[in-house]
């Protein structure tokens, strides 16, 4: 019998990175699912391929008598999406890969070494891996899962080997401080078995197909976890070496007249300098950005430390804020990081962008052969790099 057979589940949020996978999954170990969204996603693509039902409306309305599994995005009644997780692994031997950077291309690296080397591993990832096919699988070996802090997530899951990639403060509407993150990861790893910290390692000194020394350090935390499970080094190496990224983490979009165009989920201080860095790996010549603030929570918290990773480029534009599930902020927009980059680089060529449209204009314009343009953020700021290649030709 199949680990849910039996069960009728509606997913609130199902178009989401998380939901969706959870959703596949379900059906896969044998539940009935079908779902609700408030918004066409590409992640309703997968679903529907699987056969499940999902509404795209203005309010839900699951069937009568179902189980309703509820993404943290909507305020509807339900089961929370952190305990139906929670159930999810305690029912597979489970990996679950945390820390505020890298998570997303930690596990799928993990992920995608397991099923290249043919141990059939089921996996949840919030988002697409496109060699793996999807943000979801469901073979029949171990369940390997992106484990969010976000709303703390995490700290409710129980799996049999944790990584924990980094830590630093990035959800100043959950955690007060950096100590209360700390002290929230220490009473989750207390309770599991096996622990791989990502601080603690070396950079892997091999070469990938991904640029940027955090692709190094996430790979260090990739082929710890796989030792634990039981992937010998040198046959899970050639995996990694192999393993081309997850969309939107320094995905290359394209290139014309000899610019390259790149996008990037970077929201956060650390990860815009890691792919600022990445970049310079890559380019033969200059660095242009387009940063599209995340939250306006985050933006009050750091405009000043954004400022100072968008420093790293040679020419940069700032976004009005993408919301996301916050409501606007009197005060905060995307141009209090471009007051505070003005300040650190006086005369820079920067510019105060808040429609997408104007910061592709403004990008394409300055570009020449030999440039690396990089779209920058959680929100929306991808089209601009699409853009941006449009102007170009």
């Amino acid at each position: 019998m199949s680990a849910l057979e039996g069960r009728t589940i509606f997913f609130v949020g199902i178009g989401g990175a998380g939901m969706s996978a959870y959703a596949v999954l379900a059906s896969a170990w044998g539940a009935e699912v079908s779902g609700w969204d408030r918004n066409e996603t590409a992640y309703l693509e997968h679903v529907r391929a699987r056969g499940i039902p999902a509404q795209v409306s203005s309010e839900p309305d699951p069937p009568a008598g179902w189980e309703v599994v509820v993404s943290s995005a909507f305020p509807f009644p339900g089961r929370s999406r952190a305990e139906f997780l929670a159930e999810l692994v305690s029912l597979r031997r489970s990996i679950v890969v945390s820390g505020t950077h890298g998570k997303s291309t930690t596990t799928a690296m993990i992920a995608y070494c397991l099923e290249r080397l043919g141990h059939d591993p089921a996996f949840l990832i919030g988002a697409e891996i496109p060699q793996l096919g999807g943000n979801c699988g469901t073979g029949g070996g171990w369940l390997v899962v992106e484990g969010d802090e976000s709303d703390r997530t995490v700290e409710q899951l129980r799996p049999e080997i944790a990584v924990v990639t980094n830590l630093e403060l990035d959800h100043h509407a959950t955690f007060a401080s950096h100590a209360e993150l700390e002290e929230m990861f220490s009473g989750w790893l207390a309770q599991i078995p096996h622990v791989v910290l990502g601080w603690e390692l070396s950079e892997l000194d091999f070469e990938l197909a991904l640029p940027g020394e955090h692709n190094r350090r996430n790979a260090a935390c990739a082929l710890a976890a796989l030792e634990l499970c039981g992937v010998g080094r040198q046959d899970a190496l050639p995996m990694l070496a192999d393993f081309h990224g997850v969309a939107r983490r320094f995905e290359r979009i394209g290139e014309s007249g000899g610019v390259l165009v790149y996008d990037d989920y970077a929201h956060h201080p650390g990860e815009l300098a890691a792919a600022l860095a990445a970049a310079r790996e890559v380019a033969r010549e200059r660095v242009l950005v387009a940063f599209q603030p995340h939250l306006y929570s985050r933006t009050r918290h750091l405009a000043l430390e954004l400022a100072k990773a968008l420093a790293d480029a040679d020419v940069a534009c700032v976004t009005d804020v993408y919301a996301a599930r916050e409501e606007p902020v009197a005060g905060v927009t995307g141009k209090l990081v471009v007051d505070a980059l003005a300040e650190l680089k006086p005369g820079a060529p920067l510019a105060w962008t808040p429609n997408l449209a104007d910061a592709a204009s403004f990008l394409a314009r300055r570009a020449r052969s030999g440039d690396i343009v990089l779209t920058a953020g959680a929100g929306d700021v991808d089209w601009v790099a699409g853009r941006v290649l449009e102007l170009l030709r």
